[in-house]
C-alpha cells in the first residue's frame, strides 16, 4: 500500500475525514488509515473519545467509554498516528489530526471540514450507528468496507489484554507504535486502570 501512496495517480477526493479511537493503534488500523489516504489528497484523522467530556455511552458500543478501554490521551494518540504516518513516508502536509467527538454530531463543524467525504468501515451495529450520524446531518460518506464482526480482524481490546498478560503483542502494531507504547509504559497504565476501575 505504501507504494501506491507514492504514485502520481490522482486521488478520488480532495479532502477525506477518517476517524477512530486508536486505543492501541494496530496493523488493521493502519490498513484502514492507508485505505482512506489512498482515496484523497488530504486526510483528516479524527481521534474519537478525545477526552471524558466528549465521550458518552453508546448502547451499540457499551465499553467504548470505559476508562480501562481508553488508556491513551488524545495527545499520545495523535503522536502515534503522526509517527506511524512518518514511518509510511506520508508527507506531513498530506494529513491533519484533530479531536473528533463522534457521539456529538452537532459539534463536528468545530473540528472537521463538513464538505469533506467521511470514510468509515462497518463491522457491527456501532458502525451502522456512525453511518447514521453522518447521513442524518447530510455528510458525504464512503464506506471503505463492510464485513461481519467475526471477520473484523485485530481488536485493540485483545491487544490491551495481551499487554496486561505479558503475551506477545508488538508484532500486531506498526513498529513506530510499538516503540512509543513501550516507551510510555502503557502496560503499567493498563494494569493500574483495571485495578482501579
Amino acid at each position: 500500500m505504501n507504494e501506491k501512496l507514492q504514485t502520481n495517480e490522482p486521488a478520488v477526493f480532495d479532502v477525506g475525514v477518517i476517524h477512530g479511537r486508536f486505543q492501541i493503534l494496530h496493523n488493521d488500523h493502519l490498513k484502514y488509515l492507508l485505505a482512506g489516504k489512498e482515496k484523497c489528497a488530504h486526510l483528516v484523522v479524527g481521534i474519537t473519545n478525545p477526552d471524558p467530556v466528549l465521550t458518552k455511552k453508546e448502547g451499540s458500543a457499551p465499553s467504548r467509554d470505559d476508562p480501562a478501554a481508553n488508556p491513551l490521551t488524545y495527545y499520545e494518540r495523535q503522536v502515534l498516528v503522526r509517527a506511524v504516518f512518518r514511518e509510511q513516508n506520508i508527507p506531513s502536509e498530506a494529513f491533519s489530526i484533530v479531536p473528533f467527538p463522534v457521539n456529538f454530531p452537532d459539534l463536528y463543524k468545530y473540528y472537521v471540514p463538513m464538505d469533506a467525504v467521511f470514510f468509515l468501515t462497518i463491522y457491527d451495529e456501532w458502525g451502522k450507528r456512525k453511518l447514521g450520524y453522518f447521513s442524518d446531518i447530510g455528510l458525504a460518506t464512503h464506506v471503505l468496507w463492510e464485513v461481519p464482526p467475526e471477520k473484523k480482524g485485530l481488536s485493540a481490546a485483545d491487544i490491551r489484554m495481551r499487554m496486561i498478560e505479558k503475551a506477545p503483542w508488538t508484532h500486531l502494531v506498526p513498529p513506530a507504535a510499538a516503540r512509543l507504547l513501550e516507551e510510555w509504559n502503557i502496560r503499567e497504565r493498563l494494569v493500574h486502570l483495571i485495578q482501579h476501575s
